[in-house]
């Protein structure tokens, strides 16, 4: 009997790998862990180097501004390009010709970000990261100077990756994720005494420029990369037109992180580097299921939607209730192994007991959020594939209030643990708000 059991769950999965959508998130999950586990490894070098001190917070406010406009213009951009090119490719229009249109757009948005945020670092310092030394604000805008180039290259390459995944490349698209972790670990085993504190800034720059180049190699070499005359067609057009309510969303969204540094920034040294190292594990998490889900859902859905809607909806809620469940139990899992991980981890040299003890506490109450933000992220990319980009702006903007409102009155009471639990409340609410209104628009086809 139990052979007989067996068997039959052998047959399920030989018949599961056979699908190329679970095959493409198996592929994409193992290689997403190992990025992340090699991830983990470079973290642990950079806490046995500077601990939790001055080099580390300036870092993470340097790169502050860079990632905020990757996150917001860039990868805005991005989503709303792979379902809108997938479109064109099944209408059988000029792909040469919208590729050039998201290009011109990406190329313009970078530069103009560039410009506006070179001229502006000192009032954003001023404001982000006041009552600090003058030494640690020139690390902050050293670093800085060193990591403006990246916008460019990050905006270029997210598109030229963009078209790996529309071409079922998420092999490649996913292994380029070891260039920058691997070229960053070789930045602090050989250049540290050398670059000194500027070596993260350099060691991320150096692992752009890298990933970059392994990306271009290979849409260059299966013939995706196509340039034409730029020509606005019905597809680009709804693009362009989506484009405004999927920035404001995605600005609104990365005002938390602005919102949660601001506030960790003017507690103790050293409350933005713990904040940091403790998000990192549950960020492990949800990149991987992300990565694996979210990467392949996104063309998937778009798939979908132009076939049968209705199906596409019932897709979604069963990926939410299997991602949910299946997280939940992780997740109580790592809150009672946290102590344990960290001092495993992070343990050693200039990162002390004592700190393992306060990342470990901040890592528990991050672990929350982690199921409801995964099922959110998964819906967004479920609204940005049926263009309901409007109303996620609504939803980001009430989130950039809630987190405000809770920091403010949290952080009395907690210090830089109420700004974890803060954030953690937000993406519960959050979740709870996407989730309501898909499941309206899905009995909206009844």
């Amino acid at each position: 009997m139990l052979i007989n059991h067996i068997k039959k769950l052998i047959e399920k999965a030989n018949s599961a790998l056979k699908n190329p959508v679970i095959k493409s998130m198996i592929i994409v999950a193992v290689i997403t862990f190992l990025v992340k586990g090699l991830a983990f490894y470079k973290e642990t070098i950079i806490a046995g180097t500077f601990g939790l001190n001055e080099v580390i917070d300036a870092f993470i406010i340097a790169s502050l501004i860079p990632t905020l406009i990757n996150s917001v213009f860039i990868s805005s951009l991005n989503n709303l390009f792979i379902p809108n090119y997938i479109t064109e490719l099944k209408n059988h229009g000029n792909k040469s010709s919208f590729q050039s249109v998201v290009f011109l757009m990406v190329i313009g948005i970078s530069v103009i970000s560039m410009i506006i945020s070179y001229f502006s670092i000192d009032i954003f310092l001023d404001f982000i990261y006041k009552n600090n030394p003058d030494a640690n604000y020139q690390l902050v805008k050293d670093q800085f100077y060193v990591l403006l180039p990246c916008v460019f290259i990050w905006g270029i390459g997210s598109v030229l990756s963009g078209l790996l995944e529309i071409d079922n490349r998420f092999l490649i698209s996913t292994v380029v994720g070891f260039l920058p972790i691997v070229t960053m670990i070789l930045f602090l085993f050989y250049l540290t005494d050398t670059l000194g504190s500027m070596v993260l800034a350099y060691g991320a720059l150096a692992g752009s420029i890298v990933s970059f180049l392994f990306i271009l190699i290979f849409v260059l070499k299966y013939n995706i990369f196509s340039l034409g005359k730029p020509i606005l067609n019905a597809n680009s057009r709804l693009m362009i037109q989506q484009l405004p309510p999927k920035i404001s969303s995605g600005f609104l969204s990365e005002m938390n992180i602005i919102v949660d540094k601001f506030f960790a920034g003017q507690l103790v040294v050293g409350s933005l580097a713990a904040l940091d190292y403790a998000n990192r594990l549950p960020a492990f998490g949800v990149a991987i299921v992300i990565m694996s889900l979210g990467n392949v859902l996104l063309p998937h859905f778009s798939r979908l939607v132009n076939e049968d809607l209705k199906s596409a909806y019932q897709y979604l809620f069963k990926i939410l209730k299997l991602v949910f469940i299946g997280v939940l139990v992780a997740v109580l899992i790592g809150v009672f192994l946290s102590d344990w991980i960290v001092e495993l981890w992070l343990e050693r040299d200039q990162f002390t007991h004592e700190d393992t003890i306060k990342v470990s506490a901040i890592q528990q109450i991050l672990f929350l959020n982690v199921p409801f933000y995964l099922c959110t992220l998964i819906t967004v990319k479920f609204l940005t594939s049926i263009n309901k980009n409007s109303f996620m702006a609504w939803i980001s903007l009430a989130n950039l209030a809630i987190n405000i409102i809770l920091n403010t009155i949290l952080i009395k009471y907690y210090g830089v643990y109420g700004l974890a639990l803060s954030t953690s409340l937000v993406f519960i609410i959050s979740s709870c708000f996407y989730f309501g209104y898909t499941y309206k628009q899905y009995k909206k086809l009844d």
